[in-house]
This record gives C-alpha cells, structure tokens and sequence, in this order.
C-alpha cells in the first residue's frame, strides 16, 4: 500500500466515527481551547501537562479578573489568548509550526456579538501578538481581514509590539518541520500529518452586561506552503459571534470549517432552527466527522452555557464560571477543579 493511501485510510478511521466528546457547563464567563488533535496520551507527560495547565489557568484568571471590574468581554477574550500566544505550548505565537519555507506565519481573528463587527489578520511574520493586530483592525480601519506584510505595516502604524523570527522559534516545532521535509525527500509529496494541522487556540466570553466575543489564534499547519490560510482568520468559519445567540472559535483541519462555515452555521441553527448550543455544535461537530474532518470547537451562549465538542482524541480545553471555579481537561480527564 502507498504511504498516501495509508495515511487515508487512518484518517479515515480515526476520524469517521461522529462525536467522540462533547461536555457542557452552565454559569461559564469565558471557555477557552488549545487545540484539538492533541498529544496522543502515552505521549503526554507530567510536566508538559503541567506546564499546559499553568498556561490555561493564567489565561482565564486574566479573563476573570477583568471580568470582575466590568471589562468588555472583547478584552476578556484579548486577555486570554495573547497569554496562550506567549506560551511555547500552542501552536500559536511564540510556539506556532513552520511553514514549508522555514518561517512562521501566523493567523488571527476576533468577532463582537454586540455590534457583528469583526478583525482578523493573516499570514503575518513579525506581529507579536496577532489577536491585538485582529482587534486593531475590527476597532482602527474599515477593514475585516488583513494579510502579511500590509497587516505587518499596519500593525506597526498602530504601536503594536513587533517581534523577530527569534521570538516564535522553538525546538519542537523546527523539529516536526525537518521530520516533515525528510519524508517529503523520501517517498514524494505526502498527506501532511494530522497532528501538524492541531493546536490552534481561541477564547469564548460573556461580560457583565451580557456581550459575547469571540477569538481565535493559530500557527496553520507544518510545513505549508504557497501562504495557506486555514479557518482561523475567516469570519464565519474559525470564529463567530452574535449576542443573539452563541460565540464560537474552532481548531481542526481548517479546509473543512471554511467549507462549511462551521462558526456560522452554529449560529445560524440556533438563530433559524431554534437549536441549543449544545444541538447545534453536535451538528455541526457531526458533519465534519462525515467529511472525516477532525476537530473541535468551544461555544459560550448569553446565558453562560458552555460546550466543548470534539471527534479527535483530546482538545485542551477549559473554563471558568462565575465563582471562578476553573476545569482545565485534556482528553476525558479533570486535571484540577481550582
């Protein structure tokens, strides 16, 4: 059998069977994820867990704290993610994959359920935080979606903090890519493993006066080429929001979220169909595993109810409600309750 064949028919079985978790929690004001298609557990070790765990948990004790003296749940979900951005661990920011070429491109989008006014940037090198850059576009020019370096010069007219290629590199990242351009060298153009097109992270939140904003922030994929663009930065298909009914962010093979519109269509079945938060992300989650698409999303309605679906392995994912009490999980797993 060709290794491309192969790779198919294990995508195929990994991701063919619908919803393999969907979890829900009530009295939520912000959900977070880190990415769906995560380590395999007999991969995982204590002190990477940990490490994970420290970064979920400062992202949303920042969101809380804002939450607390009536912040905007734009500057929750702002708060969040550009701590996760920071963190060597997620494929966003500082620890985001390399492209086939050897540089980092980076992909980032907000949306306010307030006003449906929405930001987003991508293929940026030199942006320190993409999430501030996607803001700055929604709330500073007349535009949704800026790309690479006319989103680079804007971000720099804004007074953004910029950054060298030093910053984003890490070791694990470099490493996937030489593996990835080795098997390339060997056998040919190859499938591009699944776990390359993982580890995505967005933030869901709901404020004091009942707004929702959405966010979502991503590397891509290992060693794309030719500047792909996943869903992250595409309103509508990697982030959504609209008060009237839910915030969403994505992770996952993004072709199939821009295909169909996966932030979107949650809303649009809870808006039209009268679906709950819950219905429609299993819809949503279940036509995507018919694509044999993996991943996952988090949505956060008005009401404080929070899902966390997915069809891969695990999804790093977490919440905190309105006691600030904090669940951060991995696969099946709580990993702590404070």
């Amino acid at each position: 059998m060709k290794k491309t064949t192969f790779i198919l028919v294990w995508i195929a079985a990994m991701f063919i069977a619908p919803l393999k978790a969907q979890e829900t929690a009530s009295n939520v004001v912000m959900v977070l994820h880190g990415g769906a298609g995560t380590i395999l557990p007999e991969y995982m070790t204590p002190e990477r867990q940990q490490k994970i765990t420290v970064d979920l948990k400062e992202a949303l004790n920042a969101s809380y704290a804002m939450w607390k003296k009536d912040g905007s749940s734009l500057d929750m979900v702002v708060a969040a993610i550009k701590i996760l951005e920071d963190s060597p661990e997620f494929n966003a920011g500082r620890g985001a994959v390399f492209t086939h070429e050897g540089h980092n491109e980076l992909d980032a989008s907000i949306m306010s359920g307030k006003d449906l006014n929405a930001g987003a940037v991508a293929g940026v090198s030199t942006v320190k935080n993409p999430i501030e850059t996607a803001r700055a576009v929604m709330e500073s020019s007349p535009h949704v979606l800026l790309s690479r370096e006319g989103a680079e010069a804007f971000a720099e007219r804004q007074g953004l903090e910029m950054a060298d290629s030093s910053w984003f590199y890490t070791e694990d990242r470099y490493k996937s890519l030489q593996r990835a351009l080795d098997e390339e060298k060997k056998n040919g153009a190859v499938e591009t493993p699944v776990d390359a097109k993982m580890g995505t992270v967005g933030a869901v939140a709901v404020d004091r006066e009942g707004n929702i904003s959405a966010g979502t922030s991503t590397g891509g994929m290992t060693n794309k080429r030719w500047a792909r663009i996943g869903d992250s930065p595409v309103i509508g298909a990697g982030t959504y929001a609209d008060n009237r009914t839910c915030g969403v962010s994505c992770t996952g093979h993004g072709e199939y979220f821009i295909r169909v519109a996966a932030a979107h269509s949650v809303h649009a079945r809870m808006m039209f169909n009268e679906q709950t938060v819950a219905d429609a992300t299993k819809a949503v989650i279940d036509e995507l595993g018919s694509m044999n698409a993996p991943g996952g999303l988090i949505a956060l309605d008005a009401d404080g109810n929070a899902v966390m679906v997915f069809n891969t392995v695990g999804m790093y994912r977490a919440y905190i409600t309105t006691d600030g009490t904090i669940e951060v999980r991995f696969y099946e797993m709580i990993s702590e309750d404070r």
